[in-house]
């Protein structure tokens, strides 16, 4: 009897989640920028972690509070973004700020989502009287009413389990149905400040369906090159004025002739994949790419965000080299960037100026490209594939 009591009382929750799942209609929602990882430190004794977050400009506001009672939605993450399935995002130098904007309960509400990098995080930010949403159409206003749990216009610290995803949520008056984009104002740390979000009513996407039809790209597979030779004809260290020093690589991911700085991008969750035609011009030529200094590229969205290379694929980091192949090869080189969420339209490539160095026709000037489209390079990814070289004597 006792069972079937049970089973009873679950059935009646299982009916009345649904119910309340009903009610609830997915607006737009995205995984969100990708941001680094605050610092996290351990106390010795509780064995507790706490981190700093690193993303709060507000420091003339000086009230603090504890998020209380937050809400973990942990388990139903990857059921909102689907495109995180098995994505071990707790082991990333990065974080996803995710969102969802719904409408439920006769209010518009803005799900925050932030998966917690320590036990406790401090100097996080929510809100403020700043917060709202613009339709983007006639410009009516629909101002913040409150939040929950309750950080309005604080700093405030979370007290949670690591890797828990806790839901902050912002509420807004009820958004007319007619409504199709509105611009969201005043969320910093989810770097939702004069977005632009296209709506998708008035369908009901329902929990765990995302609002935007744009979805992320495969990480792409290229044929990385291999070292032929450590140095071309001088056993001795790397020396950038003396090319006898430098690498000799070969088999570079070769592709179908295009037009020399021809590009491609992939967009993925974990890295922006830039893909960039080379002419190969002579049988054995040099290049060189820059990371983790002030010399490396750099991709900037229309909003001024910053994208920065973290590598390109299968070549030495802040050393010229020699490719060795056929004059006449096409080759791709691969820049990997910091992830770039699906919203960015166009970007500005800028590649700075080199050192300079001692080779014939050395030249590394900079130079800045402008309004580079997303759609129209994630069209190229397909003038990418590998093409073996083919040789008629």
């Amino acid at each position: 009897m006792k069972r079937i009591v049970t089973l009873s009382f679950m059935a009646i929750a299982c009916l009345s989640m649904q119910a309340q799942e009903q009610d609830v209609k997915v607006l737009a929602s995205s995984t969100g920028i990708f941001v680094p990882r605050p610092e996290v430190t351990v106390d010795k004794k509780t064995k507790k972690s706490s981190a700093v977050w690193h993303s709060t400009n507000n420091d003339w506001i000086k009230d603090n509070c504890e998020a209380k009672n937050v809400t973990n939605v942990a388990e139903d993450y990857e059921q909102f973004f689907p495109e995180m399935a098995g994505m071990q995002i707790d082991s990333q130098p990065y974080l996803p700020m995710s969102w969802r904007l719904t409408a439920e309960g006769g209010e518009t509400v803005m799900h925050c989502y932030f998966r917690m990098p320590a036990d406790e995080v401090s100097h996080l930010w929510l809100t403020s009287e700043e917060t709202c949403l613009v339709d983007a159409e006639t410009g009516i206003q629909y101002r913040i009413r409150r939040t929950e749990p309750e950080t309005f216009r604080k700093h405030f610290s979370v007290k949670a389990k690591k890797g828990d995803v806790i839901d902050l949520k912002i509420f807004f008056p009820p958004l007319p149905e007619s409504t199709k984009e509105v611009v969201v104002f005043g969320i910093p740390n989810w770097y939702l400040v004069g977005d632009r979000v296209s709506l998708r009513q008035p369908h009901n996407c329902g929990w765990g369906r995302t609002g935007f039809e744009q979805t992320y790209d495969t990480k792409p597979e290229f044929h990385l090159p291999r070292v032929l030779q450590a140095h071309l004809s001088e056993d001795k260290p790397y020396d950038k004025q003396n090319w006898n020093t430098w690498k000799v690589l070969t088999d570079a991911h070769l592709i179908k002739p295009q037009q020399d700085g021809t590009m491609a991008i992939w967009i993925t969750p974990e890295a922006t994949y830039l893909a960039v035609a080379c002419e190969q011009n002579w049988t054995r030529e040099y290049w060189g790419f820059s990371w983790g200094n002030d010399r490396a590229d750099v991709l900037l969205d229309d909003s001024g965000r910053q994208y920065k290379l973290r590598e390109v694929l299968g070549v030495p980091q802040n050393e010229l080299f020699f490719m060795e192949g056929n004059a006449g090869d096409y080759i791709a080189y691969v820049k990997v960037f910091d992830p770039m969420p699906l919203d960015v339209k166009t970007f500005t490539l800028v590649e700075p100026e080199g050192e300079p160095f001692n080779a014939w026709g050395a030249s590394w000037k900079g130079s800045v490209q402008h309004n580079l489209s997303i759609g129209e390079l994630r069209k190229n990814q397909k003038l990418f594939e590998y093409q073996p070289r083919r040789v008629v004597k």
